[in-house]
């Protein structure tokens, strides 16, 4: 199928040819008939992915503030590694469409094939030929709505949640700052709720456009054209100025802000729904008490991954107007001829001419406020949309002559594994990659253009019946890791799957069950801490720990980002159930036994513990799972004692070890080094000689286990046996 795509790093902008997604449970298959540019949001973006790296960090500040808060925690190579794997990758653009839909998933069946329908989000409205949508961003457009119109139903939904944040009234007034798209649509909304509305914007067209569609007066924001709207506003209120100001313009001026103040009555609402610059003037601000609001996207549920994801609605009378419903609700006031949008329609293009449609955008030659992108109409009784594709030129997947290789299918290609996975497998001489699945089009594209894998797809079941594969890796959230480590074990094939091995213990007994059943036992999972060089050289130097020995894991994990997928709990387990195998791995390789017994207390911090680790030989470590310290702090740091010995590393940065009177420190070169490179190169080299799995099935079964009792024993509040 066709996809936009952009490369942040170079700004190249590109029509792709890509995989079309699979229909997934919770949501729909839609092939799209038009999509909507956002000349505002996609049009910064461009011109971002534009800049130099500088000029990059400067329009991202957020971000260049994670980048050196994980160079203190992880060095700056890996931190460069994962951050130019980032941006040098095509990302999706777009995120209002209209199409029909073509499948439809487990728990959708509120929709049916064939129906006309409106979607959004920034992850899957996006400019490609088929998109999956979950049923909470997608809504069926009434009768009597154009395909064409429908599509601007998301852009509609912000300007409504902007229009509802000001919680306007009948008879009120208000100022509508920037007439771009959504700045044109929140006229027309406010125009529609009985407010009489006046506009500020450069661009003399749009404020003509504006006042078409029932705006008392639009002008320039120079001080003419300011002080024109004053008195507009003066006339209108008897001298009291506008009840409320929607700022829906962008840019890194002050100017919006400062306008907003002159224009405003006396405790008026502004209302930010735009990017700009937010520089308040206190004064003008205080001396009017201005009640300022932001407006977030296209309403409740926005960012809510239980409900865009998973589907659980909030209920109406708690929250009336969700964001679903405020797309649903446009779609109304169009079909009811309340508000139009035919007249916002600057130009209708093939995606085809995408690239050259962006090019005259951003150059100024295309002055437009609504453009479409039109797809190929929908064929009756057409084949489905291919979800894999071959790489032009690839190699055989079959066995090449001379050397044996080892033919390897990925599951998943994210940040991770394409930083910390891929770039070593892939210098491998002994390893070809063959397959890639993911379950979004331009991941496995990404990871077939960079890592040269011959077959991209977007269907699991397809690398998993791929009968030339010798080895699967499975890289991707947790909460799927068991079942396709079952898959894949029932294919005969070595797995290699990220950790956490499970989740709980019925799972855990599955997979044990899964290699009885199949005799296949040719399972690693990612526990890289014990491949890395300063850890190895260091139990080289220590020696053989004595029984009894004691072993301390602090690890300064941080506070997770709001939007981060760990946070959801219920579905992906806690957050040490899926990291804290790394840990608990690394102390049973150290101590050279298996883990016996836990018991774990609760830290001061959401998310922290402090666990006791008794093990076979009588050793014992503990692991404090720190979740409070600071950004910049080193996030591991391993102690040990016995025999008359003390051992040290620092986040592998260096190593020490005291022994009689000596002391010998060891320190990392070419940046930290936890295993990864090491950990892939024995496990293929056993894939291909038959040689044992780099770490014995029962030592993961028992740190599985054993990482699964600590979460028993914070909710029981004693000792839990592994």
């Amino acid at each position: 199928m066709k996809q936009i795509a952009q490369n942040y790093k170079s700004g190249e902008l590109i029509v792709l040819d890509t995989p079309a997604p699979v229909c997934r449970p919770g949501g729909v298959l839609v092939q799209s008939l038009f999509s909507l540019i956002s000349t505002g949001t996609e049009m910064m973006k461009l011109t971002e992915a534009k800049l130099s790296m500088v000029g990059k960090a400067r329009a991202r500040p957020d971000q260049v503030r994670k980048v050196l808060d994980s160079v203190a925690q992880q060095g700056a190579v890996g931190t460069y590694k994962k951050v130019m794997n980032k941006l040098d990758s095509y990302t999706p653009l777009g995120y209002s469409l209209c199409g029909v839909v073509v499948e439809v998933g487990q728990g959708a069946e509120e929709f049916r094939v064939g129906q006309l329908v409106a979607a959004a989000g920034n992850e899957h409205a996006l400019h490609a030929e088929y998109n999956w949508i979950p049923v909470n961003l997608c809504v069926p457009v009434p009768a009597g709505v154009a395909p064409e119109h429908a599509a601007f139903a998301t852009v509609g939904a912000i300007a409504m949640q902007g229009v509802r944040r000001a919680e306007v009234q009948l008879g009120e007034t208000a100022c509508v700052i920037g007439l771009g798209l959504v700045g044109q649509l929140t006229a027309r909304l406010l125009i529609a709720a009985g407010v009489r509305v006046v506009g500020l914007d450069m661009v003399e067209e749009r404020c003509r456009l504006a006042e078409k569609a029932g705006a008392t007066l639009c002008a320039s924001p120079s001080d003419e054209g300011t002080a024109a709207i004053q008195q507009a506003l003066a006339e209108m209120t008897d001298g009291r100025g506008a009840d409320h100001v929607l700022i829906t313009a962008g840019g890194s001026s002050n100017g919006p802000v400062e306008t907003a103040a002159k224009l405003a009555r006396d405790r008026a609402r502004i209302v930010d729904v735009g990017k700009t610059r937010l520089d308040l003037p206190w004064n003008a601000y205080y001396d009017k008490e201005l009640e300022v609001r932001f407006s977030r996207s296209y309403g409740p549920g926005r960012y809510d991954d239980r409900y865009e994801l998973e589907g659980v609605d909030y209920p109406a009378g708690y929250v009336r107007w969700t964001e679903r419903r405020n797309l649903a609700c446009f779609l109304d006031l169009i079909a009811h001829q309340n508000i139009e949008v035919e007249s916002l329609v600057s130009g209708v293009f093939p995606i085809e001419r995408a690239t050259e449609v962006y090019a005259d955008l951003s150059s100024g030659s295309l002055s437009a406020v609504g453009v479409l992108l039109e797809y190929p109409a929908p064929v009756q009784d057409a084949a489905p949309p291919a979800t894999s594709q071959l790489a032009t030129g690839a190699r055989s997947t079959g066995r090449a002559t001379g050397a044996q290789q080892l033919s390897v299918g990925f599951i998943g290609a994210g940040n991770y594994a394409s930083s910390m996975l891929l770039p070593h497998l892939a210098k491998l001489a002994t390893v070809q990659l063959s397959h890639v699945a993911t379950t979004r089009s331009l991941s496995a594209v990404n990871a077939q253009r960079k890592f040269g894998f011959a077959t991209a797809s977007t269907a699991t079941d397809a690398l998993l019946a791929d009968s030339a594969l010798d080895a699967i890796f499975i890289v991707t959230r947790h909460s799927t890791h068991a079942d396709l480590v079952c898959r894949a074990l029932q294919t005969g094939k070595a797995v290699f799957v990220e950790k956490p091995l499970a989740l709980t213990r019925d799972e855990l007994d599955r997979i044990t069950d899964t290699v009885a059943s199949t005799g296949n036992d040719r399972l690693m999972v990612g526990f890289n801490r014990r491949f890395a060089p300063l850890f190895t050289g260091l139990k080289a130097s220590f020696g053989k720990p004595a029984a009894g020995s004691a072993a301390r894991y602090l690890v300064n994990a941080g506070r997770l980002d709001a939007s981060s997928w760990y946070t959801n709990s219920d579905l992906e387990g806690s957050r040490f159930v899926g990291e804290g195998g790394h840990f608990l791995d690394t102390l049973s390789w150290w101590t050279d036994s298996l883990p016996t017994e836990v018991y774990a207390v609760p830290g001061q911090e959401d998310g922290e513990l402090h666990a006791t680790v008794r093990f076979g030989n009588g050793s014992i470590a503990t692991v404090s799972y720190l979740t409070g310290g600071n950004v910049r702090y080193p996030k591991e740091t391993f102690d040990a004692a016995g025999g008359g010995r003390n051992a040290r590393l620092d986040n592998f940065r260096q190593a020490s070890v005291w022994s009689g009177r000596r002391t010998s420190t060891s320190k990392a070169r070419g940046g930290q080094d936890k295993g990864q490179r090491h950990q892939v190169a024995q496990f293929a080299e056993a894939c291909l000689t038959g040689a044992p799995m780099p770490i014995a099935l029962d030592s993961l079964v028992a740190t599985t286990r054993a990482t699964i009792a600590i979460a028993e024993s914070l909710s029981s509040g004693r000792p839990e046996r592994v």
